[in-house]
């Protein structure tokens, strides 16, 4: 279906004709169940109508605040995850949520997604005493998605995957540096010596670091799959990813170092990470990409600085991104994960 005449840039304008036009069925009321937002805006909304109208939605659209719309509309992250759900989302081998309608206009953009909840659908966290296992299935689903897209031609110029090649790194603002010293500055007291650590090379290196973690094969990535952007189906127990608006083209283990760095307590990751690096190496290989187990885990330790920093940057924006609270865990979870994997001394020796 064609995009309708108007793209939705409030809630209020979820009304049930535009449901109508966007799910081309007869929508005869509308009401919204709740609503927040943050790097997006969202809300659920119950529907009524003919045969075919789901009973409810999930709606992302541009952020509520002023401020938080100018950020999303310089980054291009609404538009990146609208075009994932309207372009992509059907082909992908993991579980992503169903898609209703999904459009961009310029700047603009609106998706209409499943109602996870209404579907039953859990939301997993770091503290939940199934977490190892959880874990163990998102590096598998990782796996598969990867696979899937791994060196894929269509990355290449022409291709229809070009617009997820990340381009060079040219300014100091870009590859997160300023974000970094604003967590620095807003949280720096109360982090250790290895938060500064981390903290200090990638504020002077940012460029070259950006640059380390392209280096290798590429594949289609999640790029923030941290626990609070995955659910969890329980009709078969299989790990979904939410909240695709930094996918990219990368090196698959990203997704691994940020899951497992930014989303597992310390205890359950260290006793199991270098075990589902080899996992995830052997399910490429079932699925004929070849790679080494050790070069994987050297990449593995350098992209843990890519969690932090994802982290970092969200825990120095206080609660505009996520609450406060949560982005201080995931700082805390993933600079203790970048100590023990002596991640700093990594990057030190490649940078030399």
């Amino acid at each position: 279906m064609s995009a309708p005449a108007r793209i939705p840039t409030e809630v209020d304008d979820l009304d049930a004709p535009w449901f109508g036009a966007v799910l081309g069925l007869e929508v005869t009321a509308a009401t919204v169940l709740d609503r927040s937002s943050g790097t997006t805006g969202r809300a659920r909304v119950a529907l009524r109508g003919e045969p075919g109208v789901p009973p409810s939605v999930f709606v992302k659209l541009a952020p509520f605040d002023a401020d938080q719309r100018v950020f999303v509309t310089h980054t291009g992250m609404g538009v990146k995850e609208a075009r994932f759900y309207r372009d992509l989302a059907a082909e992908m081998p993991v579980r992503v949520p169903g898609v209703w309608f999904s459009a961009t206009d310029g700047a603009d953009y609106v998706m209409v997604l499943e109602d996870l909840v209404a579907g039953g659908c859990r939301f997993p966290t770091p503290d939940d005493p199934d977490i190892a296992h959880r874990a163990t299935d998102i590096v598998e689903q990782c796996a598969a998605l990867h696979a899937h897209y791994w060196e894929s031609p269509r990355f290449a110029s022409g291709g229809d995957l070009e617009w997820l090649v990340p381009r060079e790194v040219t300014r100091d603002t870009e590859g997160g540096r300023m974000f970094v010293q604003q967590a620095v500055d807003v949280l720096g007291d109360r982090m250790d010596d290895a938060f500064h650590r981390i903290a200090a090379i990638y504020i002077a290196r940012t460029a070259d670091i950006v640059q380390i973690w392209q280096e290798g094969p590429g594949t289609l990535v999640h790029g923030d799959s941290h626990i609070g952007n995955l659910f969890v189906d329980t009709r078969d127990d299989r790990t979904g990813f939410l909240d695709w608006a930094v996918l990219c083209r990368s090196p698959g283990i990203r997704d691994i170092a940020y899951t497992m760095c930014n989303s597992v307590p310390t205890d359950v990751r260290e006793s199991i990470e270098r075990g589902l690096v080899d996992r995830y190496c052997e399910l490429l290989a079932a699925s004929g990409v070849a790679v080494d187990p050790d070069t994987e885990w050297d990449r593995y330790r350098v992209h843990a600085v890519y969690s932090w920093v994802a982290a970092a940057a969200t825990a120095g924006m206080g609660s505009k991104w996520q609450p406060a609270e949560v982005g201080i865990s995931a700082t805390r979870r993933t600079t203790a994960a970048c100590a023990h994997l002596d991640s700093v001394g990594a990057l030190e020796s490649i940078l030399g």
